[in-house]
């Protein structure tokens, strides 16, 4: 007997202690809402105690831009060199000399950059592969955006070496001092990865300019963070027993982190490769706002003008281009996982790497013959052809054939779905949201999360945004809602067949490399701007999260436990509720805070579509490259972010502690 039987008294269960808290907590809430005519300062933040933080920002970049230009001109000189010299091999020609004596070299021949592909394919991952990512440029040739598309990939062609060194050398110093990866790295990670694209741009703007070294360096800081992440992770997995070996061998402490630790940890690291260059293309194709060009600029000018024909070319450019670099990065990825060293001392270089000698072969000789022979500096207009009447054609089939049952559609979404939900948000106090919030933190954390969580919820109101915050909160909450209650099912469908994963493993696996602008296009064709629009391209976006997060979750259930609920008689539909889904369910919470995430992301770049959020905020900002209001606005944006991230987080990790 216990001693509280023993004293005839029960102790109250945690959760119906909880349970009485969080009621009292709504009854607040509710009371303050209904009394919000006798205090009005609870429910709307007073406009005379906002505090002007967006002002502070403003004075401090005004100040930084007219103090430090010479420090700007001098990294958009040094920077420009490598830039140029990238766009000019890709893009553009050499131009040697000026005057009558002047001469041009020719860019890369479009040919031996098809072959180029072929090959890196072959040599990464066979001739599968190789014709997969040489096909996808030669498609990108035929259909007219060869220019464009060079200019994509010159750009990305500097600034991804830079995130890799940059990433790889923080990793490394957090790595090796654990207190600066908790105080210092790891909460910039998290900042810089929920900032939205657009705040980027305005502090390179403005300190920068409008040109192609703006959109570098807003896209090297953009795609860093994978690459430290990958690095801390692959050097914290490292065996012990590696780096114990290497002492015993008389390494030095150099010796052992660059010939020992990280070329143990180079499969982790080539999977940050991997990030970094999916992320620098999202971002190159956004930073088409501030002198970027390239594909990016098509699908933004096609937009504006309602070309829904070359905008749809453009983002299936842009889609090619996506799927060639995302299958040859995770091909290069899989292939050093395998790599166990080989003897090639003595051996010619072009032996070693045969594929690669050959391509460089091909590259100089097509280059070289262009001089002669226009056919292989350019691609020959004969050859080209265009889908857009074609887009447009089907589009318009559509829009005459079925505008009936789309607008119907359309209709009931905003009446009955949107404006309700929007109704509520924007009408909800924000001091009951700063409490409710924190009593979450306070709950899954303790004391310190329901400060962090309480402050960064006080700041969307305190900045006097707290109106566009709910919008955004509004329809971000939807979007992620709709998203889960299609991916979760699809996910368990696809963890109870492996014929269903086989043929959904593709589709989300493409979604996972589309860059958010591929979303908006066709959506804008059926549905026009507006919360619609970017509810359904939000969607699309941020399924793949709730799907795959779902089927990893169910089948990594020990099969030990479901041996023992076969044993136990369980059938099937016990087995699925009683064991696999409960253990599966952190698993599965992590991949709602992830569909969250993306989710938020989508809906700032929709902010080009009409919403009326956030998002707008910073491209109105980023319009009148007003730095102050864009960058409070990102902040603002990045904290509905963390919110989210650090109370999912919380909760999955006490449902993983409960769980064992």
């Amino acid at each position: 007997m216990t001693i509280a039987a023993a004293s005839g008294s029960v102790r109250p269960r945690p959760i119906q202690a909880w349970l009485a808290i969080w009621a009292a907590a709504l009854a607040i809430v509710f009371v303050v809402f209904l009394a919000r005519g006798s205090v009005p300062w609870a429910v709307n933040y007073p406009a005379d105690a906002v505090v002007p933080v967006a002002d502070w920002v403003s004075a401090i970049m005004r100040w930084l831009k007219l103090n430090l230009s010479w420090l700007t001109r001098s990294i958009t000189a040094i920077l420009g060199v490598p830039l140029d010299f990238a766009l000019d091999l890709f893009a553009k020609n050499f131009k040697i000399g000026s005057g009558a004596e002047a001469f041009t070299l020719p860019r890369l021949s479009w040919v031996g950059i098809c072959a180029a592909a072929f090959l890196a394919g072959r040599a990464f991952g066979g001739t599968r592969l190789g014709l997969l990512s040489g096909g996808l440029f030669l498609y990108i040739a035929l259909f007219g955006k060869w220019t464009s598309a060079m200019l994509t990939l010159g750009l990305i062609a500097i600034a991804v070496p830079f995130c890799i060194v940059t990433g790889l050398l923080v990793g490394i110093w957090a790595w090796k001092r654990p207190w600066a990866e908790k105080l210092v790295v790891l909460p910039a990670l998290d900042l810089m990865q929920t900032i939205p694209t657009f705040a980027y741009l305005i502090p390179m703007l403005l300190l920068f300019g409008n040109s192609p070294v703006s959109a570098m360096i807003a896209t090297a800081i953009f795609a860093t963070p994978p690459m430290v992440r990958a690095t801390m992770l692959g050097l914290s997995r490292v065996p012990t027993e590696i780096g114990e070996f290497s002492e015993m061998a008389g390494c030095t402490a150099r010796q052992k982190l660059w010939r020992v630790l990280l070329p143990s940890a180079r499969p982790t690291l080539m999977v940050g490769v991997n990030q970094v260059i999916m992320l620098a293309l999202n971002m190159v194709i956004i930073a088409s706002m501030i002198g970027a060009g390239g594909l990016g600029y098509d699908v933004l000018l096609a937009l504006r003008a309602l070309k829904v024909g070359e905008a749809m070319e453009a983002g299936l450019a842009i889609v090619a281009l996506a799927i060639a670099l995302d299958r040859l990065s995770q091909a290069a990825a899989r292939r050093q996982s395998q790599y166990h060293g080989e003897l090639t001392e003595g051996v010619a270089f072009w032996v070693r790497y045969p594929n690669f000698t050959l391509a460089f072969v091909l590259l100089a000789g097509t280059t070289l013959l262009g001089l002669a022979i226009p056919i292989f500096a350019d691609v020959p207009k004969a050859i080209t052809f265009t889908t857009a009447p074609a887009w447009k054609a089907a589009v318009s089939w559509i829009t005459v054939n079925f505008f009936d049952v789309i607008e119907a559609f359309r209709v009931f979404l905003i009446l009955y779905v949107l404006n309700p939900v929007r109704a509520f948000c924007e009408g909800f106090p924000w001091l009951g949201a700063v409490f409710l919030l924190g009593l979450a933190g306070w709950q899954l954390g303790g004391a310190r999360l329901a400060a962090l969580i309480a402050a960064l919820t006080a700041f969307c109101a305190v900045t006097g945004l707290w109106e566009k915050t709910m919008a955004t909160v509004y329809l971000c909450g939807i979007s992620a809602f709709v998203a889960c209650l299609i991916g979760i099912p699809l996910g368990l469908a696809a963890s109870r067949s492996d014929r269903f994963e086989k043929i959904i493993t593709p589709v989300i696996d493409t979604l996972q490399v589309l860059p958010s602008f591929c979303f908006i296009i066709p959506v804008v064709m059926l549905f026009r701007v507006g919360d619609v629009t970017a509810m359904i391209a939000t969607v699309a976006f941020a399924v793949v999260p709730a799907i795959r997060y779902t089927n990893h979750g169910i089948r990594q259930v020990p099969p030990a436990l479901i041996e023992a609920a076969v044993v136990s008689g369980c059938t099937k539909r016990q087995m699925f509720w009683k064991v696999q889904l409960p253990l599966a369910l952190p698993e599965i919470m992590l991949g709602i805070n992830q569909t969250i995430l993306m989710a938020l992301a989508m809906i700032i770049i929709c902010a080009m579509i009409g919403t009326r959020d956030l998002g707008q905020e910073v491209f109105i900002a980023l319009s009148k490259a007003d730095s102050g209001r864009g960058i409070v606005a990102g902040l603002a944006i990045a904290f509905i972010g963390i919110i989210a991230d650090r109370l999912f987080n919380a909760w999955s990790a006490k449902a993983r502690a409960r769980l064992g």
